[in-house]
C-alpha cells in the first residue's frame, strides 16, 4: 500500500490566468487534485489539452517563480566558528578563561583561550569540509521537459524541451519510460503508465497511473500517493506513457515540503545529552571551589582576595581544559578516517559519538536487508504441489512478452521466472514461436503471451499471467472453485512470497489482432510464488551488529508477511528461544499512547505498513524509553524519521533531502558500512570517555590535596604560575587519548557517557589520588624536616610539582580500563606521552626553569620515600581498576 506524506501540501486551487482578479495559489500549496477529474483540474487551472500559451506561460514563470528545490546554502566558515562555543565544554572553559584576565592570572587566561580557539577551528574547519564534500553529491531532480505549449490562443500546439525550471502549474508534459517527473502532476492520459514511486514513500514496486475521468467516492478518504491520478515530483516513470498537467511547482511540491524549516527540528542527540549531564557536573563542582577556598583561607588562615587567583587556578585545575581539543580531535580523526577508507562522509561531528553510543537502528527492508530483486520460490498446480509445467508456461509468457512487446525495461518478475526456468532447463528444448503479445497494462493486471505451439496447426495457445484475483476473474471457474484458489493465494501471501498466477487457453488460430477480449474462459494452471532475495552481506552484518550489542529494528511499508520473510531468511531473532517477533502493524501503532508504543517498540523488531509519520513516532518512542537511535533511509518518506533519530544515516545515492537531513553519508546502502561507522564512533568515543575518566579522576584528587594543604600550610602548597605549568605539561601529555587506541571491551558494546557513571568513577579514583598527594605530605615533611623559610617553600612546592606528574603519569598508563595485560603493556603515544610527563615532572625542577617557577632541588631521600608512595599507589590503582571492571 502506498504510504502517506510527512509533508501533504494543502491549498486551493489555481483558478486560472494570471489576471490581477484572480490570485494563483501561495507558494507552499498545491492543487488538491485528489479528488479532481482531469477536466476539473484542467478548469481550475486555466489550461487544456493542448497546453499554455508562451505568454501565459511566461507570465506565471513571473508569478510563481522556478520550478527548483528551496536553495541549499552552506554556513559560512565564520558563522560554524562562532557557533562552536555553543559547546557546553567550550563555554565553560571560555568562562574561565574571561574570569582569570579579570583576576589579572594572565597566562591562565591566554592558555585557556587559546585551547577554545582551537577547538573552535578544529570542529568549524571538519564540520565545514563534511558540508562541501555534501555538496558535492547533490544531483538535479531533473534537467528538461517534453511539454506542449502555444504560441497563441489560435495556434495549434507543439511539444518541445524545455528546462524543468521553466515549468509552471497548468503545463501539459509527455512522460515516457525513464522519464523523471519534474513536478506534481495529474495524469490525463495514460498507456501502461507505472511509476517507481519509492523515493517518496518507500514502496519498492512500481504504481499504476491512471486518469480520472469521473469522481471517485471511495479515493476521498485515501492517502494522496495512493491516488491513481497523482505523480509527484521524485518518482520516475518504470513503463508505459502518459500526459500530465502539472499542478504544483518548486516549493510547492510535496518533494520540497521536506526543506520545511519546522522538520529539521530536533532533539538534543546523545552526545548532547551527554555532555550537559557531564558539563553541569563540572559547572557544579567549579562554581563551589573558588568560594570554598576563599571562605577557608580567610576563615583559618586570615587571608583575602591574595588568594583569589590560587582559587581560580583551582577551578582551572579541577577543569579538563582539553576536552574540546580531545573531543573534536579523536572525533575529526575518526571522520577522516571512514572517509578515506568507507567512502563515509559525517558531516556533523558529534554524530560519530552518536554512532557509537547506538543501540537501535532502525531501517527499511528494502535494498538494506534485501536486494529488491526476485527470484522464484516455487511453482504450483491448484492443490498447492510442485508442478514444473506452470513455471514452464509462466517462462515461456515472459520470454515472449519480453520479444515482442519492445518493453523499455524488462519486468524484475519476468526475468526472475526466465531465470529459475533456465536453471531448471525448462526451456532448453522449447520449439514454441510468438505469435502476439498483450503486455501488462495496470488496469488489467495481467500480461498474455499467443504462441503456435508444435504439432498444433491452427490452434494458438494464449499463455495469460498476472495478479491472481485477474488471472482468475478470467478463468472459467464457478465460485465454489475460485474460493479455494483465493485463500491459498492468500495464505502464501501471508508468508511474505509474491505471486503471479498463470492460465492459459486454446483457440483456433487467426490472422487477426488479438484483444483484451480473447482473454476470458481460460483454464487455470497454477501459481508462481516469488520472493527478494537477502543481500549478501545482510545476514553477516546484522550477526555482527547483534554482537555489538546493536539491536535492529525493521520499519517498513511493505506488507506484514513480506516484512516477517524477510526477517524469517535472515535469521533475524528477537529471543533467547529463538522465536521469530510479531509483526507490528501501523493500524496496532494507531491505537497505542507514548508510553505503550515506547514498550511496544522496546520487543517489536518487525513494523510494517508504516508511514512516515509512523517511523518517525517509533524512533521517538524508542528515544523516550532511553535508546539511542539511528535511522537509515533514503526517500522524502525517511526525512521524519531521519530528523527524529539521534543519527540520521542515508547512502550517498538517496535523494537530495535526504542527504541534507542526515548526519552520516554512506558510500553505500550496506549494512556492513554502517557497522564500520559504528566501530569508528565506539573507537572515538572510548578515547574520549578514557580521558575524561583520567583527567577527571586526577583533577579531583589534586583539587582535594590542594584546598586540604592550603588549609594545613603557613603558605599555598603551589604558587599560580606552577598551578599553569603543571596543567600545561598535563594538557600537553592528555593529547595523546586523541590517537590512543581503545581496549577491545570498548568496542563490544555501546559507548555512552553517562555523568553518574563518571560520577562514581571520579570520586572513588580521585580519593584514592587525593591520599596518594596527602601521602606525600609525609613524605616532603620527612624529607625537608630540616629546611625552613622560602627554602622550605620552594622545595616543598617543587616536591608537590614532581609527585603530581608522577602520579598523573601513572593514572594514565593504569587507568585506561577494558584491557588486557598485554594492550595495557603495549607502546603507543599514550605510553609515550605518560614518560615524556614523567620526565618533566623529575627534571624541571632541577633546571634553570626551577628557580624562576619558586621551585629548588630535593634531597635524594624525597626520591626514595616517593619512590615507596608511588609504588603503593600504583598497586592500590590496579587493584581497584580491575574491582571496578568486574563490577561493569
Amino acid at each position: 500500500m502506498p504510504e502517506s506524506s510527512a509533508a501533504a501540501g494543502s491549498g486551493r486551487a489555481a483558478p486560472g490566468t494570471p489576471a490581477p482578479v484572480t490570485p494563483f495559489p501561495a507558494v507552499g500549496t498545491s492543487v488538491p487534485g485528489s479528488v479532481g477529474t482531469s477536466l476539473q483540474i484542467l478548469r481550475s487551472l486555466d489550461s487544456g489539452p493542448r497546453g499554455l500559451v508562451e505568454a501565459h506561460a511566461e507570465e506565471r514563470l513571473a508569478r510563481f517563480g522556478e520550478n527548483v528545490l528551496p536553495a541549499w546554502r552552506p554556513v559560512p566558515w565564520p558563522r560554524r566558528f562562532v557557533r562552536s562555543l555553543r559547546d557546553p565544554f567550550t563555554s565553560v572553559l571560555l568562562c574561565l578563561g574571561l574570569v582569570s584576565a579579570v583576576v589579572s592570572a594572565w597566562g591562565t587566561a591566554c592558555v585557556i583561550l587559546a585551547l577554545v580557539a582551537v577547538s573552535c577551528l578544529l570542529r568549524s574547519t571538519e564540520e565545514h569540509r563534511a558540508d562541501r564534500s555534501t555538496a558535492a553529491l547533490r544531483e538535479l531532480v531533473a534537467t528538461t521537459a517534453t511539454v506542449v505549449r502555444r504560441s497563441s490562443a489560435d495556434a495549434p500546439s507543439r511539444e518541445r524541451e524545455v528546462p524543468v525550471a521553466d515549468l509552471v502549474p497548468g503545463d501539459v508534459i509527455r512522460l515516457g519510460p525513464g522519464d523523471l517527473v519534474p513536478a506534481d502532476v495529474q495524469v490525463l492520459r495514460a498507456d501502461g503508465l507505472t511509476v517507481h514511486q519509492s523515493a517518496l514513500t518507500g514502496e519498492s514496486a512500481p504504481v499504476a497511473k491512471h486518469p480520472l475521468d469521473a469522481p471517485d467516492p471511495g479515493l476521498a478518504g485515501a492517502g494522496p500517493f495512493a491516488q491513481p491520478q497523482l505523480c509527484f515530483q521524485g518518482s520516475s516513470v518504470t513503463s508505459g506513457s502518459g500526459t500530465a498537467v502539472i499542478t504544483a511547482t518548486g516549493g510547492a511540491t510535496r518533494f520540497a515540503a521536506a526543506h520545511d524549516g519546522r522538520a529539521r527540528q530536533r532533539g538534543g542527540s546523545a552526545f548532547d545529552r551527554s555532555v550537559q549531564g557531564i558539563s553541569w557536573t563540572l559547572i557544579r563542582f567549579m562554581l563551589l571551589t573558588p568560594p570554598l577556598v576563599l571562605m577557608a583561607n580567610a576563615a583559618l588562615r586570615g587571608r583575602g582576595l591574595e588568594t583569589l587567583p590560587f582559587a581560580v587556578a583551582v577551578a582551572v585545575g579541577l577543569t579538563p581544559e582539553m576536552l574540546p581539543v580531545i573531543v573534536t580531535t579523536a572525533l575529526a580523526r575518526g571522520a577522516a578516517r571512514l572517509a578515506r577508507t568507507s567512502g563515509v562522509i559525517v558531516k556533523r561531528l558529534p554524530a560519530l559519538h552518536d554512532l557509537g553510543a547506538v543501540d537501535v537502528l532502525c531501517l527499511d527492508k528494502t535494498g538494506t536487508l534485501t536486494e529488491d530483486r526476485p527470484v522464484v520460490e516455487a511453482a504450483v498446480d491448484g492443490s498447492d504441489l510442485p508442478d514444473p509445467g506452470v513455471l514452464r508456461w509462466a517462462a515461456l509468457s515472459a520470454l515472449w512478452t519480453l520479444q515482442l512487446a519492445e518493453l523499455p525495461a524488462p519486468d524484475a518478475l519476468d526475468e526472475a521466472v526466465l531465470d529459475a526456468a533456465e536453471d531448471a532447463e525448462l526451456l532448453g528444448a522449447s520449439a514454441y514461436e510468438g505469435v502476439a503479445v498483450l503486455p501488462f497494462d495496470p488496469v488489467r493486471r495481467v500480461a498474455t503471451a499467443v504462441l503456435r505451439r508444435p504439432g498444433r496447426l491452427g490452434v494458438h495457445t494464449l499463455v495469460t499471467k498476472g495478479a491472481v484475483e485477474a488471472v482468475l476473474e478470467r478463468c472459467a471457474l464457478d465460485g465454489d472453485e475460485r474460493e479455494p484458489l483465493l485463500a491459498l493465494a492468500a495464505r502464501k501471501a501471508e508468508s511474505g512470497l509474491r505471486l503471479l498466477a498463470v492460465a492459459r487457453a486454446d483457440r483456433p488460430a487467426r490472422h487477426g489482432a488479438y484483444s483484451p477480449a480473447d482473454e476470458r474462459g481460460l483454464t487455470f494452471v497454477g501459481l508462481v510464488a516469488l520472493r527478494d532475495v537477502p543481500a549478501p552481506s545482510a545476514a553477516d552484518a546484522l550477526d555482527v551488529l547483534a554482537r555489538r550489542g546493536v539491536t535492529v529494528k525493521v520499519l517498513t511499508g511493505d506488507h506484514p508477511g513480506t516484512a516477517a520473510r524477510a526477517c524469517e531468511d535472515l535469521g533475524l531473532r528477537t529471543d533467547a528461544a529463538g522465536g521469530y517477533s510479531e509483526v507490528v502493524t501501523a493500524e496496532l501503532v494507531d491505537t497505542l499512547s507514548d508510553a505503550e508504543l515506547a514498550r511496544v517498540a522496546d520487543r517489536a523488531t518487525v513494523f510494517a505498513r508504516c508511514t512516515p509519520e509512523h517511523k518517525a513516532r517509533i524512533v521517538s518512542a524508542l528515544r523516550a524509553a532511553g535508546h539511542t537511535t539511528g535511522f537509515l533511509g533514503d526517500g522524502v518518506n525517511d526525512l521524519p524519521a531521519l530528523h527524529a533519530a539521534d543519527v540520521g544515516i542515508c547512502p550517498r545515492n538517496a535523494v537530495d533531502v535526504a542527504r541534507e537531513a542526515a548526519d552520516v553519508v554512506l558510500a553505500e546502502k550496506d549494512l556492513t558500512a554502517i557497522d564500520r561507522a559504528v566501530l569508528a564512533g565506539r573507537h572515538s568515543s572510548g578515547n574520549i570517555a578514557t580521558y575524561l575518566r583520567i583527567t577527571l579522576s586526577s583533577n579531583l584528587g589534586n583539587v582535594i590535596a590542594m584546598l586540604t594543604a592550603g588549609l594545613m600550610l603557613p603558605f599555598l602548597p603551589m604558587l599560580p604560575a606552577q598551578v599553569l605549568v603543571q596543567n600545561l605539561c598535563f594538557d600537553a601529555a592528555q593529547l595523546a587519548f586523541a590517537f590512543d587506541r581503545p581496549g577491545a571491551s570498548a568496542l563490544r558494546r555501546p559507548a555512552v557517557l553517562r555523568s553518574r557513571d563518571f560520577l562514581r568513577f571520579i570520586t572513588g579514583f580521585g580519593l584514592l589520588n587525593a591520599a596518594a598527594d596527602l601521602a606525600t605530605f609525609g613524605v616532603l615533611a620527612l624529607a625537608l624536616h630540616n629546611a625552613a623559610g622560602t627554602d622550605g617553600e620552594a622545595a616543598f612546592h617543587a616536591g608537590w610539582f614532581t609527585e603530581n606528574l608522577l602520579t598523573q603519569a601513572l593514572v594514565m598508563v593504569l587507568l585506561r580500563t577494558g584491557r588486557s595485560a598485554a594492550e595495557r603493556r603495549a607502546g603507543g603515544p599514550l605510553r609515550a606521552a605518560a614518560a615524556g610527563l614523567a620526565a618533566v615532572g623529575v627534571l624541571l625542577p632541577l633546571t634553570p626553569l626551577g628557580p624562576l617557577l619558586g621551585m629548588s632541588a630535593l634531597p635524594p631521600l624525597y626520591y626514595l620515600l616517593l619512590g615507596s608512595v608511588l609504588g603503593l599507589y600504583a598497586v592500590g590503582l590496579t587493584a581497584a581498576r580491575r574491582r571496578y571492571e568486574r563490577r561493569r
